[in-house]
């Protein structure tokens, strides 16, 4: 089990939410005394442009990332496991509907759909969770759709339909279980491609807006110093590193469980 990836999981959750209240620097206070100021015992990673210290500015950053992250890759993941069970286990008319749905999203490439998306609209963690979900159901609804079908063609389905038992009834009791494997690990998977998501259209200009922050536009914001201050862009890279590594691993092993627990049935 993946323990060391929970534990820095945790502990980037809780230097996130609450690491203000015991290091108490406020994130948004300018210093012109203190710009470019490279990690010491005043400022323990430093300070950027304006003299903002930069593990507060993490800390507050983490915030916004953590919760686009979370928020967006439960909604993905939500909107994939409906949609794709239900074409799954529907099939005809409703399953086409579905492919052609899909294809049309997939015509264009992820990340560009996301900045035709962004471009049109002032961003903000909840905008900015709306459009990633929006953009990321796919690949978890064609998981579910397959493994939906594997189901749908099992004899007790086929009975259970005959008895004429409440397709409701069907899909949360019968569906769930064995698709809430596959579930956390598109979720997981997830929460990390938002976070690179929301620091990739920072990094660009089009993320979080002033006076917000998230890592990604700390990042960014670190892009044009990086030469002379290297403390502004790799320490919020450094968590970002950090988030998705950790997300990759606990992934891969919910992925090898779900394979034995398929190669054991």
């Amino acid at each position: 089990m993946p323990v060391f990836s929970i534990f820095i999981l945790l502990l980037i959750f809780v230097f996130s939410f609450f690491g203000l209240y015991i290091y108490g620097v406020d994130a948004y206070t300018l210093n012109g005394e203190s710009i470019l100021t490279p990690p010491s015992v005043y400022h323990y990673l430093g300070t950027d442009r304006l003299g903002r210290d930069i593990l507060a500015r993490l800390m507050e950053g983490g915030k916004v990332s953590l919760i686009i992250g979370v928020g967006s890759a439960f909604i993905a993941s939500v909107i994939g496991l409906l949609l794709g069970s239900v074409a799954g286990y529907f099939r005809g008319t409703v399953d086409k509907a579905f492919i052609v749905t899909v294809d049309l999203f997939l015509t264009f490439p992820t990340f560009f759909l996301l900045l035709a998306l962004v471009s049109y609209v002032n961003a903000s963690a909840w905008v900015l969770i709306v459009i990633i979900s929006i953009t990321g159901w796919m690949t978890t609804a064609r998981l579910i759709r397959a493994e939906s079908f594997k189901i749908t063609s099992q004899p007790y389905i086929k009975i259970l339909n005959i008895a004429n038992v409440a397709k409701l009834k069907i899909l949360f009791k019968y569906y769930a279980p064995i698709l809430a494997p596959i579930y956390f690990v598109s979720f997981t998977f997830g929460v990390g491609g938002a976070i690179l998501a929301e620091s990739g259209l920072s990094f660009l200009g089009l993320g979080i807006v002033a006076p917000q922050m998230s890592w990604g536009t700390i990042l960014s914001a670190g892009k044009d110093v990086v030469e002379i201050a290297w403390w502004v862009s790799f320490f919020p890279g450094l968590m970002i590193f950090l988030v998705t590594f950790s997300l990759i691993n606990i992934s891969n092993y919910l992925q090898q469980l779900t394979n034995k627990k398929q190669i054991q049935s």
